[in-house]
């Protein structure tokens, strides 16, 4: 008996040591977004671990080292040092995104995969110059959205698809994205500073929240690029945000349809929702986990209410991040994380910039 329990013990141990061995181990480069708090956070764990951090502000390491009792050991004097001595599978790019092409840069030629917070970039040479990173060192780059991870956003691309004969092509689509401001909800000094300067940013509203718009609509066009886009901004609150604009509105021609992205730190309170409207019917995401559809001759609409269980949406970037770099995961074409939606992404944003700036449409080269 007792050879029995100390023979299955050891199979145990065996496979437990294997399963630790398998966890997909992933470094951070960067703690000034406001959404690096995720992977410290219990609701965010899952098959991978985080070995290593890089942050140059002092101060910022000190909050996080006694907010989340780390060690200090897990933090690293410089990315290079970090990559060289952690064994890595993927790089967490939380920092200002005019960062994200360095971090590319430095992982890609370790055969590091990465996954930046939205958006890829706000530059279009800039995202085709990580593109070729990508495929010459065989990486994935994934941007992360907090959109991707909702139910609703699942069910309203699978019901548009999976009854297309019923609704029709798309012929307007309408996002509301945003909040009341950065200082108005109380982001911390150190996001504050990069978000709201140009160089860092790319822009305000329009590039912190129109890329939700541009990144949504990219994947309901199966990566179709839009005809033109048109943007126009505006600055209501001169006092806080004084180098970038605080409202923005995209307009994005395709041919029969229309995107309106609607970009704030405006909202008298948080939205992420949309509007798709078809030939024969219209679905809306009033939030993550609501659906409202009519469609052909129904007199009333269907209200559905749904879960990460009902739809198979992964609700943790970390997760799938990890599970897409281990193979469990293919990333599907123009799909909401994938490095082609995003490069269409920050062409449309770089588009949006100028057009906002010269007061013309910009017309996509055929």
């Amino acid at each position: 008996m007792n050879r029995v329990f100390v023979f299955f013990t050891l199979i145990t141990f065996f496979a437990m040591t294997d399963f630790l061995q398998a966890q997909t181990k992933f470094v951070m480069s960067g703690l000034s977004h406001g959404h690096s708090h995720w992977i410290f956070q219990k609701s965010f764990q899952g098959d991978f671990e985080l070995v290593g951090v890089h942050e140059d502000n002092k101060e910022l390491i000190a909050s996080f080292i006694k907010n989340y009792q780390l060690d200090e050991s897990l933090f690293f004097a410089s990315m290079e040092e970090m990559l060289d001595k952690t064994d890595a599978d993927g790089v967490l790019a939380f920092g200002p995104v005019s960062q994200h092409l360095n971090v590319v840069k430095a992982a890609a030629v370790r055969g590091i995969h990465v996954m930046v917070e939205k958006p890829l970039s706000f530059r279009a040479s800039e995202a085709k110059e990580i593109q070729t990173l990508a495929e010459q060192h065989n990486i994935h780059v994934l941007t992360n959205y907090e959109t991707s991870w909702y139910p609703s956003t699942d069910a309203l691309s699978f019901k548009l698809r999976s009854e297309e004969e019923a609704f029709g092509t798309i012929r307007k689509a309408v996002f509301h994205h945003g909040h009341r401001g950065p200082q108005e909800i109380g982001v911390g000094k150190e996001f504050f500073d990069w978000l709201t300067d140009p160089k860092q940013n790319g822009a305000g509203a329009l590039v912190d929240f129109g890329c939700y718009g541009a990144n949504i609509m990219t994947f309901l066009v199966n990566g179709q690029e839009p005809l033109s886009v048109t943007a126009v901004t505006q600055t209501n609150k001169p006092d806080i945000y004084k180098q970038v604009d605080d409202e923005a509105s995209i307009i994005l021609t395709y041919p029969g349809a229309q995107a309106i992205i609607q970009a704030s730190w405006n909202w008298p309170f948080d939205r992420k929702d949309m509007q798709v409207y078809t030939e024969n019917g219209y679905l809306l995401t009033m939030d993550k986990e609501s659906l409202y559809s009519r469609v052909g001759q129904e007199k009333e609409e269907t209200v559905q209410f749904l879960s990460k269980e009902m739809t198979g949406t992964e609700t943790n970037p970390f997760q799938y991040f990890a599970e897409v770099i281990q193979g469990e995961i293919q990333v599907p074409p123009y799909g909401l994380y994938s490095l082609e939606n995003n490069i269409l992404v920050a062409r449309i944003l770089e588009a949006a910039i100028e057009s906002a700036e010269s007061g013309k449409t910009v017309y996509f080269e055929k």
